[in-house]
């Protein structure tokens, strides 16, 4: 009998649109709450999900029967929506378009999940921005500085 056996670990980073601080403290577990619910229907694991008021991580065990794209399509189009249909912000709610995905060995979980957990801690040192390149420099991935966020003033 055949199987295919898979072992995938992913960090997804992706940020409010014009990186504006729209999630507010009082409704962003129901956000994450929700977004686990998105990554679950899809039939990934969801490890760790935490963010700040502008951006958010999201770590999970990947399963490849479905594109990334397609997967972070869902994630970002489904929570805009319910965001927009409960009236959290004024105007209307977008993610930023594009996403960073960062894949992980098995061994790095608990510093991933660590390091996700900690989001406020570490942006008391660190600016969305600049832990963006970071993780970019670090996984080696080539980036047009044109398209990487600014911090706003």
């Amino acid at each position: 009998m055949s199987n295919t056996y898979t072992q995938m670990y992913i960090q997804f980073v992706f940020a409010v649109q014009d990186r504006t601080s729209l999630i507010r403290s009082v409704w962003k577990d129901e956000l994450y709450k929700y977004i686990t619910g998105i990554v679950q229907n899809n039939k990934h694991k969801l490890i760790a999900i935490n963010g700040m008021s502008n951006h958010i991580h999201v770590f999970v065990g990947y399963k490849p029967h479905q594109l990334i794209p397609d997967l972070l399509q869902d994630i970002k189009g489904s929570s805009s929506g319910w965001i927009n249909n409960r009236g959290f912000v004024k105007g209307k709610f977008r993610w930023q378009e594009g996403y960073g995905a960062f894949s992980y060995s098995h061994s790095q979980i608990d510093n991933v999940v660590k390091y996700i957990t900690n989001q406020e801690q570490h942006h008391k040192k660190k600016k969305f921005r600049e832990e963006y390149i970071e993780l970019l420099n670090r996984f080696n991935i080539d980036y047009d500085e044109r398209y990487i966020l600014k911090d706003i003033e």
